[in-house]
């Protein structure tokens, strides 16, 4: 598969409204695989989507084969985030202001491999220079732990794309996110640590 046959969009603030159903589908069948195991649902995405679509400077970039949404990824103010994602760095005594948050970068199995991921953190990191205000660009995975009984033998977590992109894993920057596992109708919290980068390093 080559990337020439794939088209790309950008969309910011409400505009993301416009493709809404094509993001929330494409999450839920990226992130029920390990290690999020998101039971999806319309209703939970709805939800997460409004802290973008009342945000201005909030940041869309996605991909498209066809009329299909193969992989997406966001960014949005830390200002404009929900309290569960500020207070670490609050706590720790950032300036909220100066960061940028990077909220999913997803992709489905069939894309990957093809230098998209790299296109996501390029995209996302110009739109946070663009501003001029942003010092520090930040994300969080989830942490399942070494011995999750789901974890696939074959997974290899991210880690490694990270640190070469320049972001390093802060242990001490956590947060606690709820979604319900596979298989479940409860909402269970879950532990997040985040990853930072400098703008300007």
């Amino acid at each position: 598969m080559m990337t020439a046959q794939l088209t790309f969009i950008s969309k910011t603030g409400a505009a993301i409204a416009e493709v809404f159903d094509d993001l929330a589908q494409l999450r839920i069948a990226v992130f029920r695989d390990y290690p999020y195991l998101y039971e999806g649902s319309v209703d939970y995405e709805k939800g997460y989507l409004q802290t973008y679509l009342q945000s201005e400077r909030s940041f869309l970039f996605a991909v498209y084969d066809g009329d299909q949404m193969v992989g997406a990824s966001t960014c949005i103010p830390l200002a404009d985030e929900t309290a569960e994602v500020r207070k670490p760095f609050e706590d720790a005594g950032f300036d909220i202001g100066s960061i940028c948050y990077f909220g999913e970068s997803i992709l489905l199995p069939a894309y990957r491999g093809m230098g998209l991921g790299n296109r996501f953190f390029d995209e996302r990191e110009a739109h946070a220079r663009s501003f001029k205000d942003f010092e520090i660009c930040c994300f969080c995975s989830v942490d399942r732990g070494e011995h999750h009984p789901l974890k696939p033998a074959d997974y290899r977590p991210n880690d490694a794309f990270w640190l070469k992109r320049g972001y390093k894993r802060e242990a001490v920057l956590q947060s606690v996110m709820e979604w319900p596992d596979l298989g479940e109708a409860v909402y269970t919290p879950k532990t997040m640590i985040f990853w930072t980068k400098r703008l300007n390093d």
